[in-house]
């Protein structure tokens, strides 16, 4: 088998010229009484993004992974993510 050389050409940039936009997107939207209600998962994702976390203990944890003295049990992660799921769905944590 003979492998060839062969010169593929790429396409060239598009021009970088600002766009209008569409004249639908520059209207101001009129102003409404419209609401916005959060699904129970939603609610609970934005509590958990918003939660405080421990920076001391953050730090000690990647100085143990640096030092190679951290201990990863696939067993824990495992029970915790479907702790985590149950939770989200809403059913009963196992006992």
């Amino acid at each position: 088998m003979k492998v060839t050389a062969t010169t593929t050409t790429l396409p060239q940039p598009l021009e970088t010229r600002p766009r209008s936009a569409p004249a639908a997107a520059q209207t101001a939207p009129a102003a409404s009484d419209a609401q916005v209600e959060l699904s129970p998962v939603s609610a609970t994702l934005a509590e958990t993004a918003a939660a405080p976390f421990d920076a001391a203990r953050v730090a000690e944890i990647k100085q143990a992974i640096r030092e190679g003295r951290f201990a990863v049990s696939p067993d824990k992660i495992a029970e915790r993510l479907l702790e985590s799921v149950r939770e989200l769905l809403g059913h009963a944590p196992r006992a």
